[in-house]
């Protein structure tokens, strides 16, 4: 039988992660039918094994093998393409859950067809009363910064109203079917930081909507792979910027774009990073300046 919800994660060198949510969306979620769907994107020792025999008596839980770490857009997509639910969720493997609210969050995506997207409210693992995301406000048109709403905000129930949101989130977001056919599946040229902004973009511009609903709680554990201040995370930030840029704006406001995201690279970002003694953020910051300049990125 087709279940309602395909849970989609990747996983990469991450296996008590991983096994953690996959036990976490066993034991709590009941409101719906489900499977989930775990892409080892590559990890260095054999965890997609691991994993299956973690859970070889629950029929629910799948593990593709990618071979490679694809990133997270192509791994994601990957998932999507073995999915068999009526709706998807991608959901970050450094997540867990503690209650079942999905039923609501589903049936708010499939019982409304200007609705694209939905996510729940995110908090942060460490200090679990501590918001992560509820709601993203838009992206500046040059500097491209926004704000994660009630991030660092104690949870008193002050974001507890449903409501429209400008971007969904890349840590936990429910799609349908139809939401792929109007925008899409997520773009590759970005590997890693910055997929879910474009996607979003993308999902609005097919004339949808992207929803925050709060019912759902997901615990994440921020960058507990990748870690604030790796070279890996630094690059691709600075690259993605403008990568985006690249394919979310009009030429002239691009142009604009690029010359902030280089003056600030060069002349803000290298230098504190280098006052700092991280001679490796700073290095990665040039790598990814220069990186933008001959990478071919498609148009959406």
């Amino acid at each position: 039988m087709r279940p309602d919800l395909s849970f989609i994660t990747i996983n990469y060198n991450g296996l008590d992660d991983t096994c953690q949510l996959l036990k976490s969306l066993s034991e709590v979620v009941t409101s719906l039918e489900w499977e989930a769907i775990v892409v080892d994107n590559g990890s260095k020792e054999p965890e997609a094994e691991q994993i299956k025999q973690c859970f070889k008596d629950d029929s629910r839980i799948k593990v593709i093998e990618a071979g490679r770490n694809l990133g997270f857009a192509a791994g994601n997509n990957l998932g999507i393409k073995k999915a068999r639910g009526r709706a998807m969720m991608l959901i970050n493997n450094d997540t867990y859950v503690l209650h079942d609210g999905f039923r609501q969050l589903f049936d708010r995506l499939m019982n409304d067809g200007s609705i694209g997207a939905v996510c729940p409210k995110l908090r942060f693992d460490e200090e679990p009363k501590l918001i992560q995301y509820a709601g993203f406000t838009r992206l500046t048109s040059v500097t491209l910064r926004n704000r994660s709403i009630g991030c660092g905000e104690p949870d008193n129930g002050q974001y507890d109203t449903p409501a429209e949101t400008y971007f969904a989130h890349g840590a936990a977001v429910m799609f349908n079917w139809e939401t792929l056919q109007k925008a899409g599946m997520m773009s590759e040229d970005y590997f890693l930081y910055y997929e879910e902004m474009d996607w979003s973009e993308a999902i609005r511009r097919a004339g949808l909507q992207i929803w925050y609903d709060p019912t759902q709680t997901v615990f994440h554990k921020e960058s507990h792979t990748i870690g604030q201040q790796s070279p890996t995370r630094c690059y691709y930030l600075t690259r993605n910027r403008l990568v985006f840029a690249r394919r979310n704006r009009r030429w002239a406001v691009r142009m604009l774009c690029y010359i902030y995201l280089y003056i600030i690279g060069l002349l803000r970002d290298v230098p504190r990073h280098l006052w700092h003694r991280r001679a490796d953020l700073a290095a990665a910051t040039i790598r990814g300046l220069a990186a933008f300049i001959t990478l071919k990125v498609s148009r959406p």
